[in-house]
């Protein structure tokens, strides 16, 4: 490694002084078989697995050095092979991103870049072969250092492997986008680095790593390390030739990074450039020029790490890792009481997914109860059905499947049900009325000490519990659908609401696996207020005279998951209209109930799409709702409409903060991210809100400070 290399790496250091730094441990073994003297170089932090290996520049200062021995050693002919493999449970998971956050120069970035390369691919310069040892969960530059060797075994128990960088806002920088094609075919590597990416991270298992052709050779997770050394030997005896196929570099490559280009277009729309430089590179790759290709990655690196998608995506990361495990406002754990049985008032739909996911994860007894026993058996077949998918999908064993089954219970009678129930939770028809009735029925025959939750979208909490003699067990626990998959939960603290109460919720919600953020009880919460408030701007604009096409156009450029009516479609009109009207009757000024909505849900339709084979499924606007709409003839652009859109909403997170509904902005963008999708590279949307002036413009503030979701001072 060039001294100008080393003196960038230990400068880059300075800039990282907190780093976890990482140990490049190297021991020497024989091999069996006589194979030979081999050096074993660990990756290890000194911390357990909880405290995953990752790469800064003083941990690649460290690797740099091993390397340095091993490489004199295989000049000399001591040493037959290198091996690089991890501590327990963990391989390495890539770049230190605590660093990446506080590099404030293009020329800082292009070092860790650079750095990163200088290193890795000394593996691939040794005078002797090398063998990377995926023994547990590798990430980025994890999987990066290990696509330099010579050769790679992966363990079947290895849970997670992957390239997430897209999914952060970067491309995979220290190789990642020039060698996997080169090893695998291009297809193959723009479903690992640009589709799983974008499809909400998605992991790989040590099966599937070696199915691909990323890895070699595939042993058992209890003896890996033992088998891949003797695979190894093998190998440096030539007694296993490892074969890999051909890679075809020519309309094939072509057509999988257009077909990357396609995915990224569904994903991000143009809005986020991360897919699109990896694309590039990849693109770039097919003539096998690989340190083009490493200086093409040095480059888009760096250009993203003073890009705000970047800083925009490391906290979105920061949120759903670190602030959703640690919920601004809950109160002390120790205050919670344990919760031994469930009941569950209602047995549709929503109720029964609730009533699966009680079961699942608090292994205790759930009891639904409706008004009529077909719905309550319905409820409880639709529980049982479930299970039998998991049976069927061996996610759960036969005996786990009788048991889950036989805590599961219905009856009419809610006296019978939740007389020893400690935790209750209604999901009725959102009427007040209904809901007060049914809160009246429960607490008359519920234990003292039991919860009371509500699944309300949008409707008062204290007001719900205002005739209860016990109004502060009372408390809002709203879920977000699907439950199995939108981990959100907006725990809601009504006025009279206790410590108590409160804790007992959060305490059930870290049990559920949900991410809890705690909102003062006002109309439609977080999610369903910001999502009315932008959706309903969008409506707007329908019914004073923009086309449809061209409203839901304007809002691509933020790269949100599904368009404003696709998404009320997914609601429900009925659903998006009622909470309209109970936004319109708190805040009249800013919220509308539109005649054109209240028309379509009067025509029992849908939505305003449909859909039809032969055009590809895509949407249309029904000709029978166009029929309904009744619009002015001021039609705006889509830069007017999406303007306007985007002040709505930066307006109503300005009142709401002012208001207290949470903490903090950044409580904001976590439910924004966990219960509505809304993708990392927006940051939720106060760093885009940020970003693109309209804060300023339309509050005279920025929602953050300057370093938080944007490159330091």
């Amino acid at each position: 490694m060039s001294t100008t290399t080393a003196e960038l790496l230990k400068g880059a250091a300075e800039l990282f002084p907190d780093e976890v730094v990482t140990s490049a441990h190297v021991r020497h073994l024989e091999l069996p078989y006589g194979a030979g003297r081999f050096a074993l170089i660990t990756l290890d932090n000194g911390f357990d697995h909880t405290k995953p290996t990752t790469f800064g520049p003083g941990s690649l200062a460290n690797l740099n050095a091993a390397i340095d021995q091993v490489e004199k050693e295989a000049a000399e002919g001591s040493i037959v092979g290198v091996g690089v493999t991890g501590k327990p449970f963990i391989f390495a998971v890539g770049a230190d991103l605590k660093g990446v956050e506080l590099l404030k120069k293009h020329e800082d970035a292009l070092a860790i870049g650079k750095g990163g390369h200088e290193v890795f691919k000394r593996l691939a310069g040794l005078a002797v072969p090398t063998f990377a040892y995926y023994n547990g969960a590798a990430m980025g530059g994890g999987v990066e250092v290990g696509l330099h060797c010579t050769y790679r075994t992966v363990s079947k128990a290895l849970p997670a492997f992957s390239l997430p960088e897209v999914f952060l806002g970067l491309v995979p920088g220290w190789g990642g986008c020039t060698l996997l094609p080169n090893l695998i075919g291009a297809e193959k590597a723009v479903s690992v680095i640009i589709e799983n990416s974008l499809n909400q991270n998605r992991q790989l298992k040590g099966k599937q790593v070696f199915e691909l052709g990323i890895a070699d050779a595939l042993f058992e997770g209890a003896d890996f390390l033992e088998q891949s050394l003797i695979w190894t030997a093998n190998v440096l005896k030539g007694d296993v030739t490892v074969e890999r196929p051909a890679i075809d570099r020519g309309e094939a490559w072509d057509q999988a990074v257009a077909k990357g280009r396609s995915i990224a277009d569904s994903k991000v729309h143009g809005a986020a450039p991360a897919a699109y430089r990896a694309l590039d590179i990849i693109a770039a790759s097919k003539d096998g020029d690989l340190q083009a290709g490493f200086d093409a990655e040095d480059s888009a690196l760096a250009d993203l790490i003073m890009g705000g998608e970047l800083r925009s995506g490391i906290y979105a990361f920061n949120l759903v890792q670190k602030r959703a495990k640690r919920p601004a406002g809950a109160p002390d754990k120790n205050l919670a009481r344990p919760v031994t049985k469930v009941g569950v008032v209602g047995a549709g739909l929503m109720a029964s997914q609730l009533a699966l996911l009680f079961l699942r994860r608090l292994e205790v007894p759930v009891v639904l109860t409706d008004i009529d026993q077909e719905r309550v058996d319905k409820g409880v077949g639709y529980v049982h059905a479930e299970i039998d998918k998991l049976l069927a999908k061996s996610r759960i064993n036969q005996d786990k499947a009788n048991r889950l089954k036989g805590l599961v219970s219905g009856v009419l009678d809610k006296a019978e049900g939740f007389s020893d129930a400690d935790f209750i939770i209604e999901a009725v028809f959102e009427e007040i009325g209904v809901k007060q009735q049914v809160f009246a029925e429960v607490e008359a025959v519920a234990p003292a000490h039991a919860i009371l939750a509500t699944n309300t979208s949008s409707l008062s909490v204290t007001e719900m519990a205002s005739k209860l003699k016990h109004p502060e067990r009372v408390v809002g626990f709203h879920f977000f659908n699907p439950v199995a998959i939108l981990p959100l939960l907006e725990i809601v603290r009504g006025e009279q609401t206790d410590d108590v109460s409160l804790a007992t919720a959060f305490g059930v919600a870290r049990k559920l696996k949900k991410t809890a953020v705690l909102v003062k009880d006002a109309p439609a919460f977080v999610v369903n207020r910001i999502l009315t408030r932008f959706m309903g701007e969008i409506q707007n604009v329908i019914d004073e005279g923009t086309p449809v096409a061209v409203a839901e156009k304007a809002v691509e450029p933020l790269g949100l998951p599904m368009s404003p009516l696709v998404l009320l479609e997914l609601v429900g009109p009925a659903i998006g209209l009622h909470v309209s009207e109970t936004l319109n009757r708190a805040f009249p000024d800013r919220f509308t109930v539109s005649e054109n909505l209240a028309a379509v849900v009067k025509a029992g339709k849908r939505g305003f799409y449909v859909y039809s084979a032969e055009n590809g499924f895509k949407p249309e606007l029904d000709p029978e709702v166009a029929a309904l709409l009744k619009q002015g003839d001021v039609a705006l652009t889509e830069e007017q409409t999406r303007d306007r859109v985007l002040d709505a909403v930066a307006q109503e997170i300005g009142l709401m903060l002012d208001e207290g509904v949470v903490a903090e902005a950044q409580d904001i963008d976590l439910c924004l991210i966990t219960g509505a999708g809304w993708p990392f590279h927006l940051g939720g949307i106060t760093p885009y809100l940020d970003r693109e002036g309209v804060s300023e413009r339309v509050n005279g503030k920025k929602f953050l400070a300057q370093g938080v979701a944007s490159v330091p001072a």
